[in-house]
């Protein structure tokens, strides 16, 4: 079984994501807003759930899409889905 991906772990990840495929240039913290703070368009939101999705081999439902407003939410979204008791391989 993998280890436990942290939540800096996450954020570096989705830093990466944010710079080489949205173009963001600042610190991604996780109380930035997705659509306020970095200014992300509906194709730009696309593009990093995609991004999340085959990174970390997750799938992301509607519902759950719905529910992330802030980066913070993404990577507690992506730590429950990868953690120990998740059933995906990461």
């Amino acid at each position: 079984m993998a280890a436990a991906l942290t939540d800096v772990k996450i954020l570096r990840v989705l830093e990466s994501v944010a710079r080489n495929k949205l173009e963001w240039r600042g610190e991604l913290q996780k109380d930035l807003r997705l659509v306020e703070d970095l200014q992300l368009d509906s194709l730009q939101l696309m593009v990093l759930v995609v991004e999340v999705e085959n990174r970390f081999r997750i799938i992301l439902n509607a519902d759950e899409e719905a529910g992330i407003e802030k980066v913070g939410d993404l990577v507690r979204l992506i730590a429950a889905k990868t953690g120990p008791t998740s059933t995906t391989d990461c």
